[in-house]
């Protein structure tokens, strides 16, 4: 059983600084340019033990630069997959996962799902989605973006860079057999971005994305999403002290240096890191979703992404926010599958239908 794993990918640019991350020596500026290691979210050893009882591949390809990219996929099959959304817990909302041996084997895949995990998190973090999406008879594939995961370490680029890592791993994992039928993308959070780009670079090579709650511009991400995090209540003893003092540093000019000298560590300008402007060019179809309650990524930022990509289709659902949308299986699985079985088919685009 698998509880408290929160899929999104706390904090999108900032889960883990300083006051909630055991690595407390980082500076913003240094957190933004690589995550400096995993969430404590993501319970490891569960994960890996519910992977012991599933049959699964793994390896490594190369992505763009060189780096060394973790992969782990699934064949189609009933996996008997109880999974249960739980709820908000104390301050984290939970469920429970489990899964065994699938009942059939052999039978052909439907297409072929890349999915793309949150920032600070791993492909073993998007389990659920994997699982599921496998019993609906495709074939699936976990990637662990660069600096995340078991996968190398080479300079972030906020989806762009990963994105090129995502084309060069899906040509290395066709040679390799990994890949059948059509090809899906399934984003969340920096993943998300992460999968419009890649969607614009493969071009014709896509069937369809889903996207989860990706934030429009890098740069106005990270200024919304800080001043968010910086104004939780603290709730360890060690927070007494450092919340005042990241509030200080990183109120009013301090955060826009921050993004600066990440900036130049990464030789990237993060105001440019447009995914707007990506997504309009993305011929695939685009389905976006974002919880209305997002604080993390606010809704506003879904809706920019929306109005700037007329023929992505764009679905807002009620009393969700950054951590608990991705966990919704019981309310979007049916949404996604509907999605993946009929985008793209003779160029049509569904209309996903409202949840209530």
């Amino acid at each position: 059983m698998l509880r408290s794993l929160a899929l999104a990918g706390v904090c999108v640019m900032l889960a883990g600084f300083a006051f909630s991350h055991p690595v407390p020596s980082l500076s913003l500026s240094e957190r933004l340019a690589a995550p400096g290691g995993t969430s404590p979210l993501v319970p490891t050893e569960r994960i890996d033990a519910l992977l012991a009882r599933v049959p699964h591949h793994q390896g490594r390809v190369s992505g763009a630069d060189g780096v060394a990219l973790h992969w782990m996929s699934f064949d189609p099959g009933d996996y008997r997959m109880d999974y249960r959304y739980l709820g908000k817990g104390e301050r984290f909302p939970e469920f429970s996962l489990q899964a065994s041996a699938p009942t059939t084997h052999g039978q052909p895949a439907r297409g072929t799902v890349i999915l793309l995990h949150g920032w600070m998190m791993d492909g073993g973090s998007l389990l659920p989605w994997a699982l599921e999406l496998a019993q609906q008879g495709y074939r699936t594939v976990a990637l662990d973006l660069r600096n995340h995961g078991r996968s190398g370490h080479a300079p972030s680029g906020y989806g762009t860079r990963e994105a090129d890592d995502v084309v060069a791993a899906l040509k290395a994992l066709k040679a390799e057999g990994q890949i059948e039928g059509p090809v899906h993308l399934l984003g969340v959070s920096y993943g998300a971005a992460t999968a419009i780009f890649a969607a614009r670079e493969l071009g014709p090579q896509l069937r369809s994305v889903v996207a989860m709650e990706s934030f429009d511009n890098a740069g106005q991400a990270i200024r919304t999403m800080v001043p968010h995090m910086l104004s939780k209540p603290a709730e360890r003893w060690s927070d007494y002290v450092a919340l005042p003092l990241a509030r200080w540093q990183y109120g009013g000019k301090g955060l826009d240096q921050a993004i600066a000298a990440a900036d130049r560590k990464l030789g990237l300008d993060l105001d440019r890191v447009d995914v707007g402007q990506a997504l309009a060019q993305v011929p695939a179809c685009v389905l976006l979703v974002h919880g209305r309650q997002d604080e993390h990524i606010p809704v506003a930022q879904g809706r920019a992404l929306a109005a700037a990509a007329p023929r992505a289709h764009y679905l807002e659902v009620e009393g969700e926010d950054h951590l608990t949308l991705p966990m919704r299986l019981d309310r979007l699985s049916g949404v996604v599958n509907d999605w993946f079985a009929d985008a793209g088919e003779h160029g049509h685009c569904p209309t996903p239908q409202p949840l209530g």
